[in-house]
């Protein structure tokens, strides 16, 4: 995935930037879940509650804790939850 594409998914949520710190956070009862692979091997980062892409790393901050991997290794997103009805809640999708 290419940061566009992922700013595209974090639109999609309506997250908002921290101009301090940099995060990018989901509005409240909004979850992300970044599905990453490299190699033979997979990953399912869930319950992200906010994002910061450094480069070619993505900070996802969780309720555990925070994940770091690479962006380029990302190849889904899937958005839970939300309550807005014009911006409803999404099953996983995957993006070229």
């Amino acid at each position: 995935m290419i940061e566009e594409m992922l700013r595209v998914v974090l639109d999609t949520a309506n997250a908002k930037t921290d101009g301090k710190d940099g995060w990018t956070t989901l509005p409240e009862g909004r979850l992300l879940t970044l599905h990453v692979a490299h190699g033979n091997a997979s990953l399912t980062v869930g319950k992200v509650e906010a994002i910061k892409v450094q480069g070619a790393m993505v900070r996802a901050r969780s309720s555990k804790g925070e994940t770091f991997v690479a962006l380029a290794d990302v190849f889904a997103a899937g958005l839970e939850g939300g309550s807005d009805p014009t911006n409803p809640a999404r099953k996983a999708g995957f993006v070229r």
